[in-house]
């Protein structure tokens, strides 16, 4: 379901919503790209960041009202060092404190804060506010605020992902009630605890534990103890940003993990096995692809490519083409369809055949199974951040085969 600003605003009478053009996506991507990061992931999260600072920075500089200039609370050259390990900014209006937290998910029940931004005491704000980005419709919605106290007495805390979670119903919609409190009663943080402080073996050793190359921040690596006390000095933070690059530049992936890397795609680079679709089927097959493929729109600048999967003995030796097409979107994203044909010149799959998506825990994202006489079976079209690994399953009965994608681009 797509949703126009317009829409927006009647639904929404007393949220902040704001237009952006594909001009202010565009200049805010080529900021980003000035920048150096360490995968597409935190590259990604640059990007929200990016658009979402200079959007909510524009409006207010617009307001005629303004009594003070708008600051950001840690200077511009420092912001890639942040937001290569953790997701928001904060800003200033005279001594008050603003956090931007940014999100491009379409639903948004709950507001996620990432620890970091409460419990460093250099880092914490006197407000809190939930940014949501569509960046296909071109819109970012304020979708409420809250404040440190309100964060500290009813929010509650994730120790999976280290965010402290509030339920929307809790935030406030109207920004202008933020201005008036802000004004009547100067907001003020409780004292936080203060973090400890490292020696210079602990910082060694965490510089180089934290800089092996991941395709997600480090931040879930260590105690929190240690990395916020870590990550509130500048001069360390700084270090880590320098090193998780110099590693990303060497290439130093990751041994456990092994895929097919979908992003070298786009250079022509295949995993071994991956093939033009047609070397795969037969001369009825391919008219019949040509047309699926031109039905689906997957002649329209996707990347494609087939890999023959063996099913085994076990039913009777069948097989199937596994066909994967990918194109970049204008949000940054990579669309994907998946498709499954049969394969040895047969017209139709085999009945019952699952094709499966599953996430980088194993959970199942979709899946379809194939009837009688089905040419062939197809995934919903999907899309996927960049840094995102996943799983193609195919199966049939207690006979599976899983393929690894991940989704990481190459520095230029």
């Amino acid at each position: 379901m797509t949703i126009s600003l317009n829409d927006l605003t009647l639904i929404y009478p007393e949220h902040l919503c704001l237009d952006i053009s594909k001009q202010e996506q565009e200049t805010a991507w080529h900021e980003t790209m000035q920048e150096s990061y360490s995968n597409t992931a935190t590259r990604w999260n640059a990007y929200l960041n990016n658009l979402s600072l200079n959007a909510f920075l524009n409006w207010l500089q617009e307001d005629p009202d303004l009594q003070v200039m708008p600051r950001l609370c840690f200077p511009k050259a420092e912001l890639p060092s942040i937001w290569e390990l953790v997701n928001g900014s904060v800003l200033t209006l005279g001594e008050t404190r603003l956090a931007l937290i940014p999100s491009d998910k379409s639903s948004f029940p709950e507001f996620r804060i990432p620890q970091e931004w409460i419990d460093i005491p250099s880092w914490s704000a006197h407000y809190y506010l939930a940014v949501q980005l569509n960046l296909e419709e071109g819109w970012l919605r304020i979708s409420g605020y809250t404040n440190y106290q309100q964060i500290r007495e009813q929010a509650i805390y994730d120790p999976m992902d280290r965010t402290y979670c509030l339920d929307a119903e809790y935030l406030i919609a109207d920004l202008n009630v933020m201005w008036v409190a802000q004004e009547l009663c100067p907001p003020k943080i409780p004292e936080i605890k203060s973090l400890a402080t490292l020696s210079k073996v602990q910082t060694d050793q965490l510089l180089e534990q934290l800089s092996k190359w991941t395709f997600s921040s480090p931040r879930l690596n260590v105690p929190f103890d240690v990395w916020g006390a870590f990550l509130a000095v500048d001069e360390l933070r700084q270090h880590l940003y320098q090193k998780r690059l110099k590693k990303q530049n060497n290439n130093q992936v990751e041994a456990s993990y092994v895929g097919s890397n979908l992003s070298l795609w786009f250079q022509n680079i295949f995993s071994v096995g991956w093939q033009n679709l047609d070397t795969l089927l037969s001369p009825q097959q391919k008219t019949l692809a040509v047309q699926f493929r031109s039905d689906l729109g997957l002649n329209e600048g996707y990347v494609k490519r087939a890999k023959l999967i063996d099913l085994g003995m076990e039913v009777g030796g069948s097989a199937v083409v596994l066909l994967i097409g990918l194109k970049t979107e204008v949000d940054g994203k990579i669309g994907l369809r998946v498709q499954l044909h049969p394969a040895n010149a047969e017209p139709y799959l085999i009945p019952n055949l699952k094709l499966i998506l599953l996430s980088q825990t194993g959970t199942i994202l979709q899946e379809v199974t194939s009837r009688s006489h089905d040419h062939y079976i197809q995934l919903k079209k999907f899309k996927s951040s960049p840094g995102i690994r996943f799983s193609i399953q195919v199966a049939l009965d207690n006979v599976s085969i899983k393929e690894d994608f991940l989704l990481e681009a190459l520095d230029d």
